[in-house]
Formats: C-alpha cells, sequence, structure tokens
C-alpha cells in the first residue's frame, strides 16, 4: 500500500509577538530578544515610538530617580502592593544605568525628574532601537492587528488587518492607553482584552490639563511660572494644595502639578464649581510680601503702578493683574494707601481662577483605567486567564503622577514581560 504523506504542521516562526512599539513594546521585544527569543514586533504607526518621541515636551522624562523602590511605588496609589515584585526586579536605578551604559547620559531635574542630557527624546528612541537591532528583533511597522485568537486558556495567534494570522509561543501586549490617540494610542487593547474575557475598567483622563473659565489668562498663554502654590477650592473648603510649576495655556492651565491634580480636580466638577488660588509668592507670608512692596513703593514713589508690578512679576502677568487690584494703574506709588497696598498683596497670594473642566482624552498626558491587577500576576506580567499572554505599561489600571513614572511604568513591566516569556527548548 502506498503511503500518503502526512501535512506537516505549521511550524512557529516566533517564539514570542510583541504588539505595540512604544516604550513598553520595545522594551519587552529588546529584553525577550536578549535572552535568545525569536521575537517580532508589530507596530501599526510607519515607525516605532512615535509617542515617545513627542512625550515631555520632546524632551522624554525617563524615569524618577527615586532609588528607595517602596518611597517611588508610594506614588502609585493604590497599586504599590501590585508593583512591588515588577520594581523589585527592575527599578528606575536600573533604567538610568540601562541609558547610561548604552552612552546616553542622563541628569536629574527638580523633584528627581531624570532627563536625557540631549534634553531630546530622539536620544531615547535611538537607544531602544539599536537594542533591538542588537536581539535581530524583527520588526513589521504599518502592521495593523485586528483581533487576538484564542482556544482555553491560551492565545493562538493574532488577525492582521490583511487577515494573515501570526502565532508565536508567547504574546506580550503593549498597545498603550487612550491619551493622544493621533499617536496611535486608540485603546485597541482594551476591546480585545474585554472581548477575551478580561475585566477592563473604561479608560480616562488621568493626567490632563484644565480648561479655564476666565478669559482673562488667555492673554497669557505660552507663560510659566517655575515655583508657586495651587491651592483648589469648592464651596469655601479647600481640597489639595500643592507647590510646583504652573503653565498657561491657550484656554486654561498646565504643567506637571496640575497634571498631578487634575484627576481630583475632575471627581469634584460634578459637585459644583471649583477655584484655583494661586499663590505666587509661596516662600513669603503675608507680613514679608507686604514689607517687599513696601519697599517697592518707596524706592519707585514716583512711579505709576502700572510700571511697577513688573518688577515682582513678568510683564504679561503683571499686566494681567492690574485690573484685579482696586488701585488705578496711573497712581503714582506714594499715593497707594495702607489699604490699597495690603488689599495688592493679598490678591499675589490668592489669584483666583474658576475651572471650566477638564480637557478630553484625546488631550491626555496618561488615561487611567485598563486591566484589573487582580488578573495578572505580578512577578512575570502574564494574565491568569491566558498562561502565554503577558500584558504591560498603560493597559493596566494604575494610576500615576506625572514626573517619570510612567516611562517607568512601561520600563519596568516590558523587561519583567520580556524576562518572563517561555522559550522553545
Amino acid at each position: 500500500m502506498k503511503r500518503i504523506p502526512t501535512k506537516p504542521k505549521p511550524q512557529t516562526m516566533y517564539d514570542v509577538i510583541v504588539i505595540g512599539g512604544g516604550p513598553a513594546g520595545m522594551m519587552a521585544a529588546g529584553r525577550a530578544a536578549e535572552r535568545g527569543a525569536r521575537v517580532l514586533l508589530l507596530e501599526k504607526n510607519p515607525s516605532l515610538g512615535k509617542k515617545l518621541l513627542i512625550t515631555g515636551g520632546g524632551r522624554c522624562n525617563v524615569t524618577n530617580a527615586e532609588a528607595n523602590t517602596r518611597t517611588l511605588l508610594s506614588h502609585f496609589k493604590d497599586s504599590d502592593k501590585f508593583l512591588f515584585s515588577p520594581f523589585s526586579q527592575w527599578n528606575s536605578i536600573d533604567t538610568i544605568r540601562f541609558f547610561n551604559e548604552r552612552n546616553m547620559p542622563t541628569k536629574i531635574e527638580d523633584n528627581l525628574r531624570v532627563f536625557p542630557t540631549s534634553d531630546k527624546a530622539q536620544s531615547v528612541w535611538s537607544v531602544l532601537v539599536q537594542y533591538l537591532k542588537e536581539g535581530a528583533v524583527t520588526v513589521k511597522s504599518g502592521e495593523e492587528v485586528k483581533r487576538m485568537e484564542a482556544r482555553g486558556t491560551e492565545i493562538t495567534g493574532v488577525t492582521l488587518k490583511s487577515g494573515e494570522i501570526l502565532t508565536a509561543q508567547s504574546y506580550i501586549l503593549a498597545t498603550g492607553g487612550k491619551s493622544r490617540p493621533e499617536t496611535g494610542s486608540t485603546g485597541d487593547g482594551f476591546g480585545w482584552l474585554s472581548t477575551l474575557g478580561h475585566t477592563v475598567k473604561e479608560p480616562d483622563a488621568s493626567l490632563v490639563p484644565l480648561t479655564l473659565k476666565d478669559t482673562w489668562t488667555k492673554l497669557l498663554s505660552g507663560l510659566t511660572l517655575p515655583e508657586v502654590k495651587i491651592s483648589v477650592f469648592q464651596n469655601g473648603k479647600r481640597f489639595n494644595s500643592k507647590k510646583g510649576k504652573l503653565l498657561f495655556t491657550h484656554v486654561g492651565v498646565s504643567g506637571p502639578t496640575i497634571l498631578n491634580m487634575s484627576k481630583g480636580i475632575g471627581e469634584l466638577l460634578p459637585y459644583g464649581e471649583v477655584t484655583l488660588e494661586i499663590d505666587l509668592f509661596p516662600a513669603y507670608d503675608n507680613g514679608t510680601l507686604d514689607q517687599t512692596l513696601i519697599a517697592l513703593f518707596e524706592t519707585h514713589s514716583n512711579k505709576h503702578f502700572k510700571n511697577i508690578l513688573c518688577e515682582l512679576l513678568p510683564t504679561a502677568l503683571a499686566n494681567a493683574l492690574i485690573a484685579h487690584t482696586a488701585i488705578n494703574p496711573n497712581t503714582p506709588c506714594h499715593s497707594i494707601s495702607k489699604e490699597a497696598r495690603k488689599a495688592c498683596g493679598l490678591l499675589l497670594k490668592h489669584v483666583p481662577l474658576r475651572v471650566k473642566g477638564l480637557l478630553g482624552v484625546d488631550k491626555a498626558i496618561v488615561t487611567s483605567g485598563g486591566v484589573s491587577l487582580d488578573e495578572i500576576n505580578t512577578r512575570t506580567m502574564c494574565s491568569r486567564q491566558f498562561n502565554n499572554l503577558y500584558i504591560v505599561g498603560d493597559l493596566l489600571n494604575i494610576d500615576r503622577p506625572s514626573g517619570g513614572y510612567s516611562l517607568q511604568l512601561c520600563w519596568t513591566t516590558g523587561f519583567v514581560a520580556g524576562s518572563s516569556v517561555a522559550l522553545d527548548s
């Protein structure tokens, strides 16, 4: 009897398929390849790291240099216990070392924020791309994934928009959240994971600029105040207060401090008007500031009030605030009453700004929400529902502040996933 040859089984071409070529995906792919895995990295954009290149205004806040892991994790709110295991494997000091050893020097700025000394996100991008090349990672850009295929407790493949199905032994999902959708972060991964049966909290804006009702602030667009105190009030009660940088935009205010306060402000807005009070001189108490004004008015006793405030403040801000005082701009300083001077000082310590709302998810630096942490193995970043699916970065339901924490989450979870994927024996 003639033997009929059996059809050979399709061979798995890759050990690992990584979906998403952002910071978490590139780190995961590079790490898996470093361990000897055959890795395919899929990115739907024409090139890798589109959002990475614009982060931090193009400067890229790589991480936060806090060396104590517990202290670092305290900034992640309720996720600190979940993150202790992955951060024990790769922390911010490991990140700094990783980039420094690859010829990208770094510098530490205020609040321990770490930047490349070049002040260019391109430097970070170049290190990651070289990392992929060293591991011979196959990169396919312009490849859009439509869905993930599953059978039982395993992912069996990914289906591309073209209809082609790609398979591997393990899969790392790193498609990011919903912030800045023009960079490709359109929340695709949330939909796939929800379809697969994972619990996904609908993402909303977490770190996002504010819009204001006050139209006079539009004249200050682009102005940055390096150190102010920002307090949040509703119905006469103060809910929050932080010191830091304030940036005026064409529609409101932004900057690291505002971004870190935005989620709490958004939670207050449904219950009534929210007002910010800006202390322009947080290092001065009322008495010290009043003595400063007395000395200023005496030194320039014959000058008009409108020409004096710019000695203390940026000209644009000084001109804008004059209208909010009870002092006629053309009043000579020697004619300003004690009461009017004290009222001026009080304004400088309590500049009111009425919050209109938050910019949308599309303008957020980071979105909150994502996959429930109960469904992720903290030691490996592997799904507890699928034994060959790893979930990293912004797909995880983890709130974090501005200041390098978001990228560190990507570096850590990407590294751990890349270290944990199973390889062919």
